[in-house]
């Protein structure tokens, strides 16, 4: 809770008890009990990275708000980018109910709505923040990446194996076609070659 009330006080935010409850309501939703992967332990994840290169950010502040709310609608069963644009509705009524500046609130609804693709301008340092750490997983060890893509498979159990291969090669093939996985260029020059390993491996198993 203290990392969020202080990227809220940092993106304009007062301080006080509705920034906590903005904060509870937030937390509420990573624990739903549907989600496996997109759990508050993604959103820890992706928060630590945005912290350990937070320097490479114009407003971290903004990218880091934009990591507490890309995630806040989560419904496996939703098609296209429904889920990111709620999560961005989510983001926009949250924050200016909290009476962030209206600037900011607008930046950070630009931000979570980039996570439905990944695909950022080259001049868009806190977008490319953003994507970089929401994909950090893909380049974990083969085992962290496997227990990811299994937790992500149980969020979808309602989906007949045929039809879950097809659509989860769309996605690797979406993600291995990518101008550049990670923009960062630490992250861009050590992260990538693993990520595009184990994705690469995933792919081959949904023919």
């Amino acid at each position: 809770m203290d990392r969020w009330r202080a990227a809220a006080r940092g993106g304009g935010a007062p301080d006080g008890p509705a920034l906590t409850r903005a904060g509870e309501d937030l937390l509420a939703r990573w624990r739903e009990p549907h989600r496996r992967y997109h759990t508050v332990r993604h959103l820890t994840a992706v928060l630590d990275v945005i912290d350990a290169y937070a320097g490479f950010a114009g407003r971290p502040d903004l990218v880091r708000l934009a990591a507490w709310c890309h995630d806040a609608v989560y419904d496996p069963r939703a098609t296209g980018d429904a889920n990111e644009r709620a999560s961005a509705d989510v983001a926009e009524a949250l924050l200016t109910g909290l009476g962030m500046p209206a600037a900011a609130v607008a930046e950070v609804r630009r931000l979570v709505l980039l996570t439905a693709g990944h695909a950022v301008a080259a001049d868009d340092r806190d977008g490319a923040l953003l994507c970089d750490a929401d994909l950090a997983v893909l380049a974990g060890t083969p085992e962290e990446y496997d227990r990811y893509a299994a937790a992500v498979r149980q969020e979808y159990a309602h989906v007949p194996d045929g039809d879950f291969r097809r659509a989860r090669a769309r996605i690797l093939d979406s993600l291995l076609s990518l101008p550049t996985l990670y923009h960062h260029p630490h992250l861009q020059t050590h992260w990538t070659p693993q990520a595009h390993t184990n994705l690469t491996r995933e792919r081959s198993t949904h023919p």
